[in-house]
């Protein structure tokens, strides 16, 4: 940790029944919750909580069945268990009128969370969202993406191997995730995966009651003109913003559009 770090320490709470870890950044300001994607363990999002721990109390969540959170054989891995885990969470380090970013599978959990378990949350933001679902246009990215990357990485493969999965990362960006992209139980990986089809996010839609945003990734392909339509007419007043440059994985297609996205709505800019 060097002295411009704002990464305070990595810890785990018990919540909804199950080991839940997390790492803290900042540790002033308004608190805020980061729910990662379907496969990004909290520490891949670091170099993204750092900047906000300078402003926010910032708590990175590891999602059930991803990096040092519980998982278990036969675990409930659905989005809705994650939703109340998140809830919980706030609830046992007593979080009051906290932000919650969540980005992909993260923006799903969010509105779950916000139509259901919306106890001390003041914001929600979704990240590029899946909005796939019963009688919609599939999820972009194929299974096998993710279910490929990760036997590769369990089986011991150099990280490398991971180069034609994520080709305009850093080297960096791809050590990272390959350094704990193992930990991503799969089990986990594809129900999540399947739920983004078999379950419709737009039916808890209406039921949000916070201040909402919905940040677009200009290249991503996830989010269409007619889902923004359908999402404005669901949740009356949400804001809506692009990050023309980037693709799903914004933060590492434009970290600087992100954060400029991002401020157009956080109550502190960062």
């Amino acid at each position: 940790m060097t002295s411009s770090s704002t990464f305070l320490y990595g810890a785990n709470v018990r919540a909804n029944g199950i080991r839940q870890h997390y790492l803290r950044y900042g540790g002033k300001g308004p608190a805020l919750i980061l729910v990662p994607g379907i496969t990004s363990p909290a520490p891949t999002w670091g170099f993204v909580a750092e900047r906000l721990g300078q402003q926010y109390d910032t708590y990175v969540l590891d999602v059930r069945g991803r990096g040092l959170s519980e998982t278990v054989p036969g675990m409930d891995y659905s989005l809705a268990a994650c939703a109340q885990d998140v809830g919980a969470f706030a609830q046992a380090l007593g979080l009051k009128d906290y932000i919650l970013v969540g980005h992909s599978m993260g923006g799903r959990i969010g509105a779950l969370v916000a139509a259901n378990h919306a106890e001390g949350l003041s914001r929600l933001v979704m990240v590029d969202p899946p909005v796939s679902g019963p009688g919609r246009r599939a999820y972009p990215s194929k299974i096998d993406w993710y279910v490929d990357s990760i036997r590769l990485m369990t089986a011991g493969e150099p990280w490398e191997r991971l180069r034609d999965f994520s080709p305009t990362w850093t080297d960096e960006e791809v050590r990272l995730r390959g350094e704990w992209l193992h930990t991503c139980n799969e089990d986990a990986i594809v129900q999540s995966y399947n739920e983004f089809h078999t379950t419709d996010m737009h039916v808890h839609l209406p039921q949000i009651k916070v201040p909402t945003m919905l940040m677009v990734a200009g290249k991503g392909g996830v989010i269409e003109a007619k889902d923004i339509e359908e999402i404005q007419q669901l949740v009356p007043g949400i804001k809506v913003d692009h990050v023309p440059k980037a693709g799903h994985m914004i933060p590492w297609d434009d970290l600087e559009g992100f954060f400029d996205s991002l401020n157009t709505f956080l109550p502190t800019k960062v």
